[in-house]
C-alpha cells in the first residue's frame, strides 16, 4: 500500500472513531428525562422533515413499522407528538410534533450545545478555527 493510501486509510479510521466518540458524548448530554434514543431520534426526524405517516417515519429512521408504532405511542403518551387524520387516506394517520415536542427538541439541542460550548472554550483560537473548517468539510461529506 502506498504511503498516501495508508495515510488516507488511517485518516478515515481516526475520523470515524472521533466522530463516533463525539456523538456518544453529545448524546449523553441529555436533559435527563425518561426518553429513549429511538424516541429522541424520531422527534428530531419529525422536527427536521415535518409531519409524516408512521410508515414514512419508520422508513426514515430505518426501523420496522411495528417498532415505530411503539415509539410513536410512547411519544404520544408523553404529549410530544399527536396523530391526526390523513387528509386523503382514511386508513392512515399523520404524526406531528406538539408544542411540547418542539420544546423538548430545543431543550435537548441546548443541553448538547452548552456542553460543547464548554469544551470549545478550552481550545485555542487556532484550534477553534481549524474545527470550524473541519465542520464545513464533515458536513459536505455527510451530504453526499
Amino acid at each position: 500500500m502506498s504511503e498516501i493510501a495508508e495515510r488516507e486509510r488511517t485518516l478515515a479510521s481516526r475520523l470515524r472513531v472521533a466522530v463516533v466518540r463525539l456523538n456518544r458524548r453529545l448524546r449523553a448530554q441529555s436533559t435527563g428525562s425518561a426518553i429513549t434514543l429511538s424516541q429522541l431520534s424520531a422527534l428530531f426526524c419529525l422536527n427536521k422533515v415535518g409531519p409524516m405517516t408512521p410508515g414514512e417515519l419508520a422508513a426514515k429512521e430505518g426501523v420496522q413499522p411495528p417498532s415505530m408504532t411503539r415509539v410513536i405511542a410512547a411519544l404520544e403518551d408523553s404529549g410530544l407528538v399527536v396523530r391526526r387524520a390523513h387528509p386523503t387516506d382514511g386508513r392512515q394517520a399523520i404524526v406531528e410534533l406538539t408544542d411540547a415536542g418542539k420544546a423538548r427538541i430545543d431543550e435537548e439541542v441546548s443541553a448538547r450545545e452548552r456542553w460543547l460550548d464548554l469544551q470549545l472554550a478550552d481550545l485555542t483560537e487556532e484550534e477553534r478555527t481549524t474545527l470550524c473548517r473541519a465542520a464545513e468539510i464533515i458536513d459536505r461529506l455527510a451530504s453526499r
